[in-house]
């Protein structure tokens, strides 16, 4: 039998916080013009939003190795899937990234 970890309430309110702080900071960003960084800035956000996510309230920071590898697998999916729509948009005529 295994024991599962005891994670404290306040763990669990403090990634909240920082959830509803980088909430506010993507929010801010949003009205600031940043150029092409714009896009950037927001996936770096939404991607650290996604690891506390899954860190902390799907218990994958607590999970054995088979769970952090299909966590990970989960991941790497999902920068291939970016990877190939960035190549498909990139490579359209007349679709590419705006002209500075």
């Amino acid at each position: 039998m295994t024991s599962e970890p005891i994670v404290p309430p306040r763990t669990y309110f403090l990634v909240a916080g920082v959830l509803l702080l980088l909430l506010a900071l993507t929010v801010v960003i949003a009205e600031v013009d940043l150029g092409p960084f714009n896009a950037l800035v927001a996936l770096g956000i939404a991607g650290t939003k996604a690891v506390l996510v899954i860190l902390y309230f799907m218990e994958v920071r607590y999970g054995s190795r088979l769970t952090w590898f299909f966590a990970g697998a989960g991941f790497f999916w999902l920068l291939i899937l970016l990877a190939l729509t960035l190549s498909d948009f990139v490579s359209r005529p007349g679709l590419g990234p705006p002209a500075m």
